[in-house]
């Protein structure tokens, strides 16, 4: 009644790709694009229906269905079709009629199958049961969707689901960063959102934008936003989503039509009426079934009657003046009707062969028993309801595919969300060039001493790894940068991965990092130490205090904890009290013990006071600092894997500022000091190399020895590589040791000597 055009209009969408979850149609031609091109007129397209369209046609000609006259009366047209594809919820609907709208997001078929054969095997299930299988909308353009809302959505039949680009940060030249744009939520014109981003960065309403370009191709959809070097990402990723269709809401009303009536359904009660939709097309085509051979079994009979009699019949045939004559004769003789009598004349010659006649008792046999299966399967509830099943576990397994919307829960909820993440131990990792990453620490199984570890973390050539910090996935990472700025993410925000040799990803995607900052220490920091202080350190020398609460309410574009000296960088932060002492080591194999109670505490913006006094060693600088626990040991590594570990007793207190004393030997074979770090005995350590090789040994494995020792070959490294990183774990994480070590001692001085002529001076 509209004309050609509604026709055509309504064609070309369901053969779009990016408008169907599913489309019903197979299209050749221009059919049009994202970006809201129109399609190629019809004379130019062709069309055909898509397989999982005539699954919508199954059966209509087996009276599945009521048929009635079409707009002008011409023709008789279905009024629903049999549909044993869930369509309704699968591609959804949007539209408005007299006052009423709908709009009903689609879904994924492999999630609505599960969910309706749970709800046919139990049809008390709630909607709390079907949305352990329907996880939420999975729109035909996938991007991410926000799990807050839908519940309601599904409980009601209204609701709203926040959807968002999927945009990913990628690493350009010249230390830039761009964001990729790769899908967008649905009915979003590309074509628009990217002139819109384009405008906001010209006019600076959005400020760090250099380019945007459209690289989408038949391959996939591809926006790229470059981003100016200094570019606060996550502020520009923010700024995208709230001015422009990088992120939209979907408002659901699974309003529809039930026996006539417009209602608003649950997701159970949308399952529940195609069950029963369904019962009742398998219903009705069993009964057509059942009168098509109950039909041709009356024949059969007819002809079985005609076989046992075949001579009187062809003599009775032939004695007939005519086919009427014949007809009435056989009727009357043997108790016939007029079915029967025609397809009696009808039967050709062929027929009467002995195999041929076998052939009618044998499709007479097999009518009769399915005629009696059919009954069965009609008089039978739970038959029914086991047909329904079957044939929506076959359409899964057809046309069943991965759901393309990725379903997270929405960041306001994230205190509701934390309760549900498991605490788990986790070995956080930090590169050079920004890249973290962290994995369960059960990955890295235990090895000898010697070792030749295995791969933590893959870098690119021009990147290393840095830090290594354990800490349960509930707990606060502080992140110090060499310019004094301190930042903060829970351990659970961090990309957690299952490889160990994946990248990461890089920390602008988490912090408001400035231009020119780097993270350079990484700090575990629970509620339970706000009581504390932080004691910071730099590369040359300088230490201060302050109290942790300082930095308490950090910002998301972080806060100053130190006042660098221009040349110098934060090397390390720990966290200590009032009784605690402090111990600095220099590369060039120097330690320092002082208390914390000689640091002045200080506020937030101001610089440090001396530590250790590195200056009179030419290019000597601090490596690392460490908060001293009486009874346990230090840890010294140099760069070329050889250490140990001594007892802290062999460190004497000494006033802060001053040189320090010999903590090992420095040689050509050992290479400078890489780090130290404060550990218990029988501790398990991870070593981290500049290559991103991490292995993991006992200290049980390691012998103590004396200050002045050279120390003895701990991990063994390519000529290329050194040591950047060590930490301790708990050695219960990860069973039994593996690995064969083949460490050999790396040379020992004498012991007793009280201190060497270096230190003295």
């Amino acid at each position: 009644p509209h004309g050609d055009t509604a026709v055509y209009d309504a064609m070309v969408r369901m053969a779009q790709d990016f408008s169907m979850r599913y489309p019903l149609v197979d299209g050749q031609g221009n059919y049009g694009s994202i970006d809201n091109d129109p399609p190629a007129a019809m004379r130019y397209t062709e069309a055909r229906l898509s397989p999982i369209a005539m699954e919508m046609l199954a059966d209509i000609d087996r009276d599945t269905v009521d048929f009635a006259p079409n707009f002008d009366g011409s023709l008789m047209e279905p009024t629903v079709l049999p549909a044993k594809l869930p369509n309704l919820i699968l591609n959804g609907a949007s539209g408005i009629a007299v006052g009423m709208t709908t709009n009903i997001p689609p879904h994924n078929l492999r999630e609505v199958c599960d969910a309706v054969i749970h709800l046919i095997n139990s049809p008390d299930a709630s909607v709390d049961d079907l949305l352990q299988f329907v996880k939420g909308p999975d729109f035909p353009t996938g991007a991410i969707a926000y799990s807050s809302g839908l519940r309601e959505a599904y409980v009601t039949g209204r609701g709203r689901v926040v959807i968002r680009a999927k945009v990913e940060l990628e690493e350009a030249r010249g230390n830039r960063f761009r964001l990729v744009v790769s899908e967008v939520p649905y009915q979003v014109n590309k074509a628009t959102l990217v002139e819109k981003i384009a405008n906001l960065a010209k006019e600076k309403k959005i400020d760090g934008i250099t380019e945007v370009r459209d690289e989408s191709s038949r391959h996939g959809l591809r926006v790229v936003i470059e981003l100016r070097r200094d570019a606060q990402v996550r502020v520009i990723q923010n700024n995208l989503f709230k001015h422009t269709a990088l992120e939209t809401s979907f408002y659901i009303n699974m309003l529809a039509l039930v026996d006539g009536q417009p209602r608003t359904l649950s997701l159970q009660g949308m399952l529940s009426e195609y069950i029963k939709f369904r019962l009742e097309v398998i219903r009705r085509r069993t009964q057509y079934d059942i009168r098509k051979a109950l039909a041709r079994v009356h024949i059969l009979e007819g002809l079985r009657i005609a076989i046992s009699n075949l001579d009187a019949i062809i003599k009775l045939i032939r004695e007939s003046a005519d086919t009427e004559a014949a007809r009435q004769g056989l009727m009357q003789t043997y108790a016939l009707d007029e079915a029967q009598a025609q397809a009696i004349l009808d039967l050709q010659l062929r027929r009467l062969a002995a195999l041929e006649r076998q052939k009618i008792e044998d499709e007479f046999q097999s009518l009769v028993a399915q005629i009696a299966e059919w009954q069965a399967l009609l008089a039978d509830p739970a038959k029914m309801r086991a047909v329904v099943a079957e044939e929506t576990l076959a359409l899964k397994e057809k046309f069943g595919d991965d759901r393309r919307t990725e379903i997270i829960p929405e960041d306001p909820e994230e205190a509701s969300l934390e309760e549900h993440i498991p605490h788990q131990e986790m070995v956080i990792t930090l590169s050079q060039r920004g890249y973290i990453k962290s994995i369960p620490g059960a990955t890295y199984r235990r090895q000898h001493r010697g070792g030749k570890g295995v791969r933590g973390q893959t870098t690119r050539e021009d990147d290393s790894l840095m830090e290594l910090l354990v800490a349960d996935t509930h707990d606060t990472i502080l992140f110090f940068t060499n310019r004094g700025r301190v930042y903060a993410q829970k351990v659970w925000r961090l990309p957690a991965e299952s490889s160990r040799t994946t990248k990461g990803t890089h920390l602008v995607q988490y912090l408001n990092l400035k231009e020119d900052e780097r993270v350079q220490t990484i700090l575990d920091v629970s509620a339970s130490n706000e009581v504390r202080d932080l004691v910071l350190g730099t590369r040359m020398g300088e230490v201060k205090r302050m109290a942790l609460k300082e930095i308490a309410n950090l910002r998301s574009n972080g806060l100053n904890a130190m006042d660098i000296e221009p040349g110098d960088e934060l090397v390390a932060t720990r966290i200590a009290l009032d009784t605690d002492e402090v111990i600095m080591v220099s590369r060039d194999g120097f330690s320092i013990r002082f208390p914390v109670s000689d640091l002045p505490s200080r506020s937030r913006a101001a610089g440090g006071v001396k530590g250790m006094n590195v200056k009179v060693r030419e290019n000597d600088q601090v490596v690392a600092m460490d908060i001293i626990v009486p009874g346990l040991q230090l840890l010294v590594i140099s760069e070329r894997g050889v250490g140990k570990p001594t007892a802290i007793a062999g460190y004497k207190r000494q006033n802060r500022g001053g040189v320090g004393l010999r903590t090992m030997r420095i040689t050509p074979k050992s290479g400078p000091m890489a780090t130290a770090r404060i550990v218990a005995e029988g501790e398990d350590i991870l070593i981290v190399s500049e290559k991103g090789q991490v292995t993991r040994t006992s200290l049980t494995e390691i012998r103590e020895k004396g200050r002045l020792t050279q120390g003895i070959n701990i991990v063994t490294l390519e000529e290329d590589d050194k040591v950047v990183a060590i930490a301790s774990m708990n050695p219960k994480t990860n069973g039994h040791a593996n690995g064969n070590g083949n460490g050999a001692e790396a040379g020992e001085d004498a012991e007793g000597e009280a201190e060497d002529s270096g230190a003295a001076q």
